[in-house]
């Protein structure tokens, strides 16, 4: 089964606002070549209906959705439940999956302390 990761940020209307999340997703896509990796946006930008329908588009059947959040704010325990759970009515052939913030990881929170250190 074709595996996918749809990372999910706030959005902005300013593009350069966006592309640390399109270095991250390459970067994703660069480590597992196997996945199907998309961005979707909360505001101005792909949503995560249209993420989930591109990965679908690409074979996808299970995907993760990834809030690209440093901590569980209303956007992350409130929204992104909700349009999961839609999607999840929309699309269900896929298997979706939703993951916690990826600050709320320990490592990313030391990868971020070092790089704050070694300035």
């Amino acid at each position: 089964m074709k595996q996918g990761v749809v990372l999910v940020a706030h959005g902005s209307r300013d593009p350069e606002w966006s592309r640390p999340f399109e270095r991250l997703a390459l970067a994703v896509q660069k480590r597992d070549p196997s996945l199907a990796v998309a961005l979707a946006y909360l505001e101005h930008g792909p949503s995560l209906d249209e993420a989930l329908a591109a990965l679908a588009a690409r074979g996808a059947l299970a995907i993760r959705v990834v809030p690209a959040f440093l901590g569980p704010g209303g956007h992350v325990r409130e929204d992104l439940p909700r349009l999961v759970a839609a999607a999840r009515q929309a699309f269900p052939a896929l298997k979706i999956a939703l993951d916690k913030s990826f600050g709320e990881e320990a490592g990313i929170l030391d990868a971020i302390a070092q790089v704050i250190a070694a300035r």
